[in-house]
């Protein structure tokens, strides 16, 4: 998807991306090998294929912080496809829901494995930058306001300035209302059930309980629910960009 997507030129939004989509232009080839293109001078054309050229040279390297800087943020899930095998899915647990509320866990599912860092124990700069190393794209729920605002705070430069793919308002443009788990029971994604019930308030209660009594139980339990939430975000993110993805190509068809 990321190579069909011009909004990554100068001045051009989704009017003229969709118009160029229905003129024949599919993709960066098509822009770059079309002597001309409707609408679009050669003067300008010149320099928007200086632009083109320049993306592709970073996207083949691999080079997704560009991305970040030119793409709309609403459209970081088109590069998605490209770089899930790159994504890391990121969620964290705090003492409350305050501004800057000290985080207490963060979960962070890769390849297929999922880490829980944790206050008091593993949890610094160093090994969270360890674990977001080499990651092309982050995945959260409601991480632009809450997730990675928390984070900087409290850990500043750590977290990599990669596309992010935020499934709160990328579910909703796909016809998902609601919180976390009520979309996760919409699309028939199950929880362990020692979580199952499980609700923010009571992650942070179960903090507490560990903070002041130390018991294992209650850490192993707000571990578990936050392995829950990071990686139940993989599933929720391949069928939002399904859906968002068959809707912006069959609306230029």
């Amino acid at each position: 998807m990321i190579r069909r997507t011009f909004l990554i030129l100068p001045s051009v939004g989704k009017g003229k991306e969709m118009t160029l989509w229905k003129a024949g232009i599919s993709d960066w080839d098509a822009f770059l090998s079309a002597p001309k293109v409707p609408g679009i001078s050669r003067e300008r054309k010149a320099r928007m294929d200086e632009a083109v050229d320049r993306a592709d040279k970073f996207l083949s390297g691999g080079k997704t912080e560009y991305f970040s800087k030119i793409l709309p943020t609403v459209e970081h899930w088109r590069m998605y496809d490209r770089f899930r095998d790159d994504a890391a899915y990121l969620d964290i647990e705090t003492d409350g829901c305050y501004r800057h509320a000290s985080v207490t866990v963060v979960g962070i599912h890769r390849r297929g494995e999922t880490v829980a860092l944790v206050r008091g124990q593993d949890l610094n700069r160093e090994n969270l930058a360890k674990a977001l190393e080499g990651v092309k794209m982050l995945v959260t729920f409601n991480g632009s306001s809450f997730d990675l605002p928390i984070l900087e705070y409290h850990f500043p430069f750590t977290v990599p300035k990669v596309p992010h793919y935020d499934l709160r308002h990328a579910c909703r443009r796909a016809g998902y209302e609601g919180g976390l788990k009520h979309i996760e029971k919409r699309m028939g994604i199950g929880r362990a059930r020692e979580v199952e019930y499980v609700t923010g308030e009571e992650a942070v209660y179960l903090w507490r309980v560990w903070e002041r009594s130390g018991r294992e139980n209650a850490l192993n339990l707000l571990k578990r629910y936050n392995e829950e939430d990071t990686k139940n975000l993989e599933p929720i993110a391949e069928r939002v960009y399904a859906i968002l993805k068959s809707g912006l190509v069959h609306g230029a068809d």
